[in-house]
């Protein structure tokens, strides 16, 4: 399989640069390895069958034979023996320099106890991602986030992305081997196997729990269905009780909760507190999303033509996809993405913050212009009760659109930006 470029590749070589080990952490076949393994001048495959139980037990006896090699040195699954943490922090301070260790991850250790160092100063963090539309050449990329952030807001981009063509890319996700697929039956039957593999044995393997494959299905089915909203956990405990023979805790329902969040399979997004001109109360519940579009609608046992059969369904997993995207053209660019969410209920789907205080508000719609004009007046009234005596006023309104040929500017300043035009 040929290797697709990845936008993190540069924030990788610029942490190597800086720190002596980095670690990239991310769901399972995401392409941490792959990517890694570009910068990598040895390599050590913690989970190679033929080799597993030999590295365990080497890890235990003689660990620094296992850190001997070209740097920078991968170390995949690095979890599976925590103590290699410690060993390569000792590693770093002793033998100076940077870039010496990579470390990837698809769950975080199940035994933390045999750390002892956090790794400040020795070890950069980076979070990887299924791949965005960008990236598997799904967009044309004629929309840059960053130039939005310049303020070149005088877009005219045309890409035809069809319903039925959006709806299979919500379903098929990001994941690199699907993408690469030879057909789109054999993707969506990856994206199946992959889903089966999480309920049956890696949310049990991340901290040793024996947890059943049919609850997690429940949960997993249960959790879609709240996609881009606030619901507390006590909705999803409610939706699993009314299947289960015995009463299931609430102290249950968040072990389930935390366990894919430690293989990342959910990546909730955390609420936005501006500067406001009224004393309006700002909710700061996160709203819940799936890593990758697809996982949402595997576990629903939805496809394409569901989606295109039923059009709200269609628009709530359309809002995965694009934040889904907007946080890997937001990282690549220093900023960060959030939601907005008042007492009023005033919201906005997604701030694009970036390290300088610079931000812009986004709404996102699958398409129509209806929606495209709620989502507008939405926009301009958040804009109007930002205190921009104390922040900067926005950079930019926009509404990312799923289905639409063109991206252009509206006569009111707000954006109408398809998604399979956007990149960082």
């Amino acid at each position: 399989m040929s290797y697709r470029n990845r936008l993190i590749e540069s924030s990788l070589q610029d942490k190597l640069d800086a720190m002596g080990a980095l670690l990239i952490e991310g769901p399972k076949a995401c392409g941490k390895t792959t990517t890694a393994e570009q910068f990598a001048k040895s390599k050590l495959y913690m989970d190679d069958p033929e080799q597993i139980e030999q590295n365990l037990q080497m890890a235990s006896t003689n660990i620094k034979k296992l850190l001997q090699g070209a740097t920078p040195r991968l170390i995949d699954e690095w979890q599976l023996a925590p103590q290699l943490w410690d060993a390569i922090r000792f590693e770093v301070d002793h033998r100076g320099g940077e870039g010496l260790f990579i470390l990837t991850g698809s769950a975080v250790p199940a035994d933390v106890s045999r750390i002892s160092h956090s790794g400040a100063g020795r070890f950069g963090w980076i979070t990887m991602r299924t791949m965005s539309l960008w990236e598997s050449g799904d967009s044309s990329g004629e929309v840059s986030l960053s130039a939005l952030f310049r303020g070149e807001h005088d877009v005219w981009a045309s890409h035809d992305t069809t319903i039925d063509q959006l709806a299979y890319l919500i379903c098929r996700g990001g994941w690199p081997r699907a993408v690469m697929a030879r057909s789109e039956r054999s993707a969506l039957l990856q994206v199946g196997e992959y889903y089966h593999a999480i309920t049956r044995s890696d949310i049990s393997r991340v901290d040793n729990v024996k947890r059943n494959a049919e609850r997690v299905q429940r949960l997993m089915r249960s959790y879609s269905r709240y996609q881009g909203t606030q619901v507390a956990a006590t909705a999803i405990m409610s939706d699993l009780s009314a299947n289960e023979k015995t009463d299931i805790s609430l102290v249950t329902i968040e072990g389930y909760l935390s366990a894919l969040r430690k293989i990342f399979i959910i990546e909730d997004l955390p609420a936005w507190n501006p500067n406001l001109r009224s004393r309006t109360a700002i909710r700061t519940s996160d709203t819940r999303y799936f890593a990758d579009s697809s996982i949402a609608t595997t576990a629903l046992g939805i496809g394409p033509e569901d989606l295109v059969n039923d059009l709200r369904t269609f628009g709530l997993f359309f809002e995965t996809l694009a934040i889904h995207d907007l946080r890997i053209y937001a990282e690549t660019i220093g900023g960060s993405v959030y939601h907005y969410r008042d007492s009023n209920g005033l919201e906005c789907d997604a701030v694009i913050h970036l390290r300088n205080g610079s931000y812009g508000l986004v709404e996102i719609k699958l398409g129509g212009d209806k929606l495209i004009e709620e989502g507008a007046k939405n926009l301009h009234k958040l804009a109007s009760i930002i205190d921009t005596t104390k922040m900067k006023s926005p950079s930019f309104l926009m509404i990312l659109i799923g289905v639409g040929t063109h991206a252009f500017q509206r006569k009111d300043g707000v954006l109408v930006v398809p998604l399979s035009t956007l990149r960082e």
